[in-house]
């Protein structure tokens, strides 16, 4: 959670100015590039409005929850607890809270890419009024995720339940945008299941909670890199530009420099400012071999099941079978499937002996190889290497 705005170690807001000192006229100093890799100090609103439409391919938003915090919070042996209550998360209504969101996420959309995205965090105090507006300015819902934390903090007034999770929404700019989204790539880092919407991380603690001069945590509300690494991993790919409207302490160009991401940051404290650059410019980026995109099914070159009989892999007659033998059918020469008297596709005949209107029959059907199942669809990526070599 940032203040509404930035700055960053080589941070600059990039306006053409005249010698005289007036900002130059747009026809003058050409089309404006997105001041990649840098932190932009100022207020969030004003910042984003700078920035050239269409210069981002997702937004990373952790605004001010607006937390109604009505004095000091302490424990039960009466020591006080860090709370947010800094002067950025504070309103005076709650329709001053909605014209701030309405600004921003417009000015977000703004700046997005036709097949752009956005994820936004926050807590019960605020995510709903976030969503609501969040689908009046255009994006189109996609998932909202919990993020539960491993060590929440314990509510010591014991008069509700612990508040042990926050929510993320994640939009595609419109309806028909095409957003990306690594779905087998995510499946495959979990032990090969799809990825739930709950994502059990814990809270920023030890060495990567940044620390002021004093040796208190310099912002509040410090967001883990894991938890950021989940995101840029699943919707945007190498090279992708991430724009965060409320750095903070930087975690989002931090994991984006990692991941070899370009980020643009903004930010209106110093201090997190400084804290953020000199963070960033620590980091070193993982190899590309270690972030670069598995290539997705749907983009690989589209390879028949004739293929595999004409390549010699599978032969007419062979018998095919599900994983525990429940169903069998007969290879066909002309790359059909025979159950009985029926005759079809892979995908038709799995779906037949299942008794289901649909099946992928390459991830349905094995072969027998050296007295072991082996998946049709591996066989499949043979033809699918030599076609890539």
């Amino acid at each position: 959670m940032g203040t509404s705005r930035t700055g960053a170690a080589d941070a600059s807001v990039r306006i053409g100015v005249q010698r005289t000192g007036q900002v130059a006229s747009a026809s003058r100093i050409g089309p404006v590039s997105p001041p990649l890799d840098q932190i932009l100090a100022g207020d969030c609103i004003a910042e984003l409005e700078k920035l050239p439409a269409g210069c981002a391919d997702l937004v990373f938003a952790d605004p001010p929850y607006n937390l109604q915090l009505g004095g000091d919070l302490r424990r039960p042996d009466d020591s006080l607890v860090d709370a947010v209550d800094d002067d950025w998360d504070k309103f005076a209504s709650f329709s001053d809270y909605d014209a701030f969101t309405r600004a921003w996420l417009l000015a977000c959309r703004r700046a997005l890419k036709p097949d752009g995205a956005l994820w936004v965090i926050g807590s019960y105090h605020n995510i709903f009024r976030v969503g609501t507006i969040l689908q009046d300015v255009g994006f189109w819902m996609l998932n909202d995720i919990v993020w539960r934390k491993a060590n929440p903090m314990p509510n010591f007034r014991g008069r509700r339940f612990t508040n042990a999770h926050e929510t993320m929404l994640w939009a595609a700019r419109g309806q028909k945008s095409k957003y990306t989204f690594h779905y087998e790539a995510l499946k495959g880092g979990n032990e090969d299941l799809q990825v739930r919407s709950d994502w059990f991380i814990p809270l920023c603690t030890g060495e990567e909670r940044l620390k002021g001069a004093d040796g208190a945590k310099l912002h509040p509300t410090q967001k883990p890199e894991a938890l950021l690494a989940r995101v840029l991993l699943s919707s945007t790919n190498p090279g992708d530009v991430v724009l965060d409207p409320f750095f903070g302490t930087g975690t989002t160009g931090a994991v984006a420099k990692a991941l070899g991401r370009h980020f643009i940051g903004i930010e209106r404290d110093p201090g997190y400012i400084a804290g953020a650059a000199a963070r960033i410019a620590a980091v070193r980026p993982l190899p590309p071999e270690a972030f670069s995109t598995a290539p997705s099914k749907r983009t690989e070159a589209r390879v028949p099941f004739l293929a595999l009989i004409e390549a010699g892999l599978v032969k007419a007659g062979e018998t095919v079978s599900d994983d525990r033998k429940r169903f069998s059918a007969t290879i066909r020469a002309d790359g059909t499937l025979a159950l009985g008297p029926a005759v079809g596709s892979i995908h038709k005949i799995g779906a037949l002996a299942q008794g289901l209107p649909a099946c992928n029959g390459w991830t349905f059907w094995h072969v027998e190889r050296e007295g072991k199942p082996m998946l049709i669809d591996d066989l499949r990526s043979t033809i699918r290497a030599q076609l890539a070599a």
